[in-house]
């Protein structure tokens, strides 16, 4: 296999688990129905798409965010995927088994999607699985353990919190959906600085450029065993995944090469899930009001980091108190691009270690 020595090592059930890449769950999605400018099928792919029932919270609108008027118009998402398989039989799509079940699950990766209100730039910004925060009802723990314990509703109120930034809606993919997905655009092509062993796994990876299938890409993006910053570096991987994907993707969306079209879009609307406040119509304006977004204009960003931390002999991280502020007020204002410019996208690693 391109890029690894083996995949042998790859449990059943880690093999399973539910990778985010979220960001073509709601993003590459919604900027395919637009391109295929066909009503019928916009509403036949939207129709693919699962719903996942009350994944926003009920709790009284006096305890959520409130969207400032600057706002108007912004949507943002708040993607994930689960490092646990269900347990409920699918027929090769485990998305369309239950989201979550208490306890069992965990969040692999956190993203938000921020698409600004004149819908010509898009952000994705990566907020670690690892970091230390208040859950409501719970105390202190790692962000990912909202979702083990509360499903999509706590872990949007968590972010919420953390953030004061208000969630409009929610989005999952699984891993057989990223493996279709990749290996409907003909693979992508990823460049590997330098060799690795993923221990996990059991991969041995060589540095090179290498055109990578779903299975492999999978692995890619999952590694976090052999890397020197661990989950960070993953983060680091899964955006530049999906740089080179979103590219790849564009040049399927043509009305000069529908099955290619047909193709991406059949692949991404059987794996991805959403709330079940976005109807096949809102999808629909949401995917049409995004036609002229280029990849270009997508610029990928981490919550900056503080420091790491033991907490009852977990690892963990703390976020920049000077930095972060400052980022979830700018997506709360839609103002972003100043926030970029001042502190800069790709912000991964904590100070101590850049």
């Amino acid at each position: 296999m391109e890029g690894a020595d083996t995949l042998g090592g790859v449990s059943r059930h880690r093999r399973r688990r539910r990778i985010l890449l979220s960001l073509l769950a709601a993003l590459v999605v919604l900027l395919a129905l637009g391109a295929g400018g066909v009503w019928y099928g916009v509403n036949h792919y939207a129709g693919q798409v699962q719903r996942i029932p009350n994944a926003l919270p009920t709790v009284p609108a006096s305890q959520r965010p409130v969207k400032p008027a600057a706002e108007a118009g912004a949507v943002t998402f708040l993607l994930i995927g689960t490092d646990s398989e269900s347990t409920v039989p699918t027929t090769g799509n485990a998305a369309k088994a239950p989201l979550w079940v208490y306890g069992a699950q965990q969040s692999d990766t956190i993203m938000l999607l921020h698409l600004t209100a004149d819908r010509k730039n898009a952000y994705v910004i990566s907020i670690p699985r690892d970091t230390w925060v208040p859950i409501p009802g719970h105390g202190s723990a790692k962000i990912d353990a909202a979702f083990s314990w509360g499903g999509p509703p706590l872990l949007i109120q968590t972010v919420e919190q953390l953030t004061n930034v208000r969630i409009d809606h929610f989005g999952a993919i699984d891993w057989s959906g990223f493996k279709a997905l990749t290996d409907a655009v003909g693979g992508v092509t990823i460049t590997i600085p330098s060799n690795s062993y993923d221990s996990e796994q059991n991969i041995h990876w060589t540095a090179g450029t290498y055109t990578m299938n779903g299975t492999t890409a999978l692995a890619y993006v999952r590694q976090r065993y052999g890397l020197p910053n661990g989950d960070l570096d993953r983060i680091a991987r899964q955006q530049n995944f999906l740089r080179a994907l979103m590219s790849k993707t564009s040049g399927e969306f043509s009305l000069t090469n529908p099955f290619g079209v047909n193709r991406v879009l059949d692949a991404v609307t059987k794996a991805v899930s959403v709330d079940d406040q976005l109807s096949n119509g809102d999808l629909r304006d949401l995917a049409l009001s995004l036609v002229g977004l280029k990849a270009g204009n997508v610029t990928f960003a981490s919550a900056p980091l503080g420091q790491f931390i033991t907490v009852d002999g977990q690892d963990a991280l703390t976020l920049d108190p000077s930095r972060t502020p400052q980022l979830w007020q700018a997506i709360s204002h839609d103002s972003l691009p100043s926030w970029i410019h001042q502190y800069g996208g790709d912000t991964v690693l904590p100070a101590a270690v850049q």
